[in-house]
């Protein structure tokens, strides 16, 4: 069990925020402090609840030696001992390590992978599917940047993810999604096989990231568009290359100014998203054995449209609903992948 030292030393911590914040104090730190307090005080509620159950433990044992209390206290030990497991599982949960960007907000991007006109379809239907499921959620999806093919398809497709939690709940969708069904352009009915990429990086803040503008180079160029009166004739695309990771960031919308804005955001989701990355590697040997280490090259999960059934390869968890998750219902999934996330932690912890 957790050592009882580590929760006195939360319990201060927590007086001591508490303490702070009464006084106004903080100073430009009072924001991050805010943070803090609000992230530990479920904790500590956690910590009292545990504590009270240990204290009524005891009590109840203190008392089995009055011969006119035994059969009560016999009783009331019972019931409280049935509830520790239950105490001690839910307190190593509240202690386990938070990822620091689970709350911020998310840049989601599309690419479709092998398969050519169906892949991109593919990418298409996923991004329907993560609008759907941020509207289940009332979060705001905003596209910020989209290359479509003629047949509807996407080239490749960034969004911005509002909303409480998205990061927590969206990071278990980065990697390779397969899709398996006969194309609308198959005339033989034969089924194919094709993929599209999917990659969650948390918004990065400013106090994360700083781009020396030594660093990148920006140039502008004519926007690409699926043809006809889609063609955007002026030179508002804009390409930034980050020189010292070669990382590219290319926004096509009609105005530079906002093309600029865009790139840059997304070159600081990317830059800060390798630093987490470099982090993970350095606390673990085996980062890729983790749900929700974020390897784009990983195959996640296969959409089979025959069979209507869809299966995430990390977990082995194969639901026959297809239609309602393309329609956003991705609830069990993302439960299913946060619970096993849990579960391997925990038992790193303890082991």
């Amino acid at each position: 069990m957790v050592p009882a030292e580590r929760l006195q030393q939360i319990a201060e911590r927590f007086q001591y925020l508490e303490a702070l914040m009464a006084e106004g104090g903080g100073g430009s730190d009072f924001a991050a402090i805010s943070r803090e307090y609000a992230e530990l005080k479920p904790v500590v509620e956690q910590i009292e609840s545990y504590e009270a159950l240990i204290a009524g433990i005891a009590e109840a044992e203190a008392m089995l030696g009055d011969a006119e209390m035994r059969d009560l206290a016999e009783e009331e030990l019972r019931e409280l001992r049935a509830r520790l497991p239950e105490a001690e599982r839910a307190l190593q949960m509240a202690l386990l390590p938070k990822d620091a960007a689970d709350q911020r907000p998310a840049i989601l991007e599309i690419r479709p992978g092998t398969g050519g006109e169906e892949a991109a379809l593919f990418a298409a239907d996923l991004l329907r599917m993560y609008q759907r499921h941020a509207e289940r959620h009332g979060w705001r999806f905003e596209i910020l940047a989209q290359n479509a093919t003629e047949l509807g398809g996407i080239r490749e497709v960034v969004a911005h993810v509002k909303g409480q939690g998205v990061f927590a709940r969206l990071k278990f969708e980065s990697g390779v999604h397969r899709v398996q069904r006969v194309p609308s352009t198959e005339s033989g009915g034969r089924i194919h096989t094709s993929a599209a990429t999917v990659a969650v990086l948390p918004e990065a803040e400013d106090v994360d990231i700083h781009v020396d503008p030594a660093d990148i180079r920006i140039d502008t160029m004519r926007a690409s568009g699926a043809g006809g009166q889609h063609v955007n004739t002026t030179d508002s695309a804009v390409r930034i290359t980050h020189i010292p990771t070669g990382i590219v960031v290319t926004s096509s919308e009609k105005s530079q100014h906002r093309n600029r804005e865009i790139a840059m955001n997304v070159l600081k989701a990317r830059l800060f998203d390798l630093e987490r990355q470099r982090a993970a590697e350095a606390r673990s040997a085996d980062r890729r054995s983790q749900v929700g280490s974020g390897d784009r090259s990983e195959r996640i999960r296969t959409y089979n449209f025959p069979q209507g059934r869809v299966t995430d390869h990390r977990i082995n968890l194969t639901l026959y609903r297809l239609d309602s998750i393309m329609d956003g219902e991705l609830d069990e999934l993302i439960d299913a992948l946060i619970a096993d996330d849990q579960a391997r932690r925990l038992a790193e912890m303890e082991g």
